[in-house]
């Protein structure tokens, strides 16, 4: 990941670091002296204890603490031996797989393919299938990597470049997500899934350019008009026998892989089992607490069953649970997708939810986590707020034509 990526993460927790001291200027107005650093600092340990101890003392208070704590290290323990390691290793086969049609002219053929759409649908020059296409090959940031070359940005205007985070994020990890839904035997919920991400990035990307134009009408103009540079120039072939080109793909690939599969145990451990302890309810048959994996107070479920019929008419969702796989995928879709092998074991989830799951999966692949730093790296903080505004809104779609697309097809055939 570029340290661009890493250094408007820093932004971010420097503009929430903003909003604490104009608080503080507050208090040190009303109390006319100064407070002192260290008092600063206890002061917001003080709310962050308060926090702390309020949500994990609710959970101990209705499970019993040792039962609590037994099920949180037991929930990650299970995940990661049940859940992670099968995603890395399709993570790994797939990298592989990425690396050798990159190597071997594939997704240049595809390019060419996809070309002829990129206008009429997304308002985008037809180097733009590129991105699309290596996005959906790696992760988010692979757009980046191709916005900062010449021979690639040359083609575009800039609020066209500016959108390019929102079109790239719409197909993020998409290879590794609809291999892990088929693994799982909804191969045909995965497709529609598909398809349903194609609807969102379009939504997505055309609000993000509306909104840009309309508040900034200057960026309407060429990145560079003196730039030179040729797509031609692009080349992802490396040196060496066909052989020696073949295997050094199938090891450079599988260890990008790796990679992806080590940076989503972070959410998988620690976002899925929250969300888990918050979804699911007690094990034991009379609804006491066993301490064992993936139990806990059932918060979001009961919220999102009172709500339930705007999700059952959007997305064709039965049970208020599966509104967790949304909310999990705004910060990383590899959490997400944790969470399917237990929604399978409740019986709760069905090729819609899995067409649902997969359009939104890839639509969203966790942009609230990436959005800043890949707009940032484009030197357009400021439009940070309108590209994850109208990636919301591109991801909601998705679901939504995801589930009806279903329901249509179900209905032919």
């Amino acid at each position: 990941m570029p340290h661009s990526l890493f250094r408007a993460r820093r932004n971010k927790t420097t503009s929430y670091g903003k909003k604490v001291e104009a608080l503080f200027k507050k208090v040190e107005e009303k109390l006319k002296r100064p407070l002192r650093f260290t008092t600063k600092r206890s002061f917001e340990a003080f709310i962050f204890l308060i926090l702390f101890f309020a949500f994990f003392g609710l959970l101990a208070w209705k499970m019993t603490l040792p039962k609590m704590l037994n099920t949180f290290m037991q929930t990650a323990y299970h995940l990661l031996l049940e859940t992670v390691f099968y995603i890395m290793a399709i993570c790994v086969l797939m990298g592989a797989i990425s690396k050798l049609l990159v190597e071997f002219g594939v997704v240049r053929l595809l390019e060419n393919l996809l070309r002829p759409l990129m206008k009429p649908l997304y308002n985008l020059p037809g180097v733009a299938a590129l991105g699309a296409i290596m996005t959906f090959l790696s992760d988010n940031p692979a757009i980046i990597t191709l916005a900062h070359d010449r021979n690639f940005n040359r083609y575009f205007k800039k609020y066209q470049l500016v959108s390019l985070t929102n079109f790239g994020t719409a197909f993020g990890m998409g290879l590794v997500v609809i291999a892990f839904m088929t693994g799982l035997g909804y191969g045909k919920g995965a497709l529609i899934g598909l398809a349903g991400a194609v609807v969102g990035s379009i939504v997505s990307t055309r609000v993000m350019q509306r909104m840009t134009l309309k508040a900034y009408p200057e960026l309407d103009v060429p990145v560079d008009e003196n730039e030179s540079g040729d797509e031609q120039q692009i080349s992802f072939k490396s040196e060496g026998g066909t052989f020696l080109r073949f295997l050094n793909s199938l090891l450079d690939g599988g260890k990008d892989g790796v990679g992806i599969g080590l940076a989503i145990i972070p959410g998988v451990l620690c976002i899925s089992t929250i969300v888990m302890m918050l979804t699911f309810g007690p094990s034991g048959e009379n609804g006491e607490y066993l301490g064992v994996a993936y139990e806990g107070v059932p918060a979001i479920t009961w919220a999102a069953n009172k709500i339930n019929i705007i999700f059952e008419w959007l997305f064709g969702f039965k049970s208020g649970a599966l509104i967790s796989f949304p909310m999990t995928a705004l910060g990383a879709v590899g959490a997400a997708i944790g969470l399917v092998p237990r929604f399978i074991s409740e019986g709760i989830i069905d090729s819609n939810a899995i067409a649902v799951f997969t359009a939104i999966g890839m639509c969203w692949s966790g942009f609230l986590s990436t959005h800043a730093a890949m707009l940032d790296s484009l030197g357009y903080r400021k439009l940070i707020g309108k590209a994850i505004t109208a990636h919301t809104i591109g991801g909601l779609c998705a679901g939504i034509a995801a589930h009806w697309l279903f329901v249509l097809l179900s209905l032919i055939f």
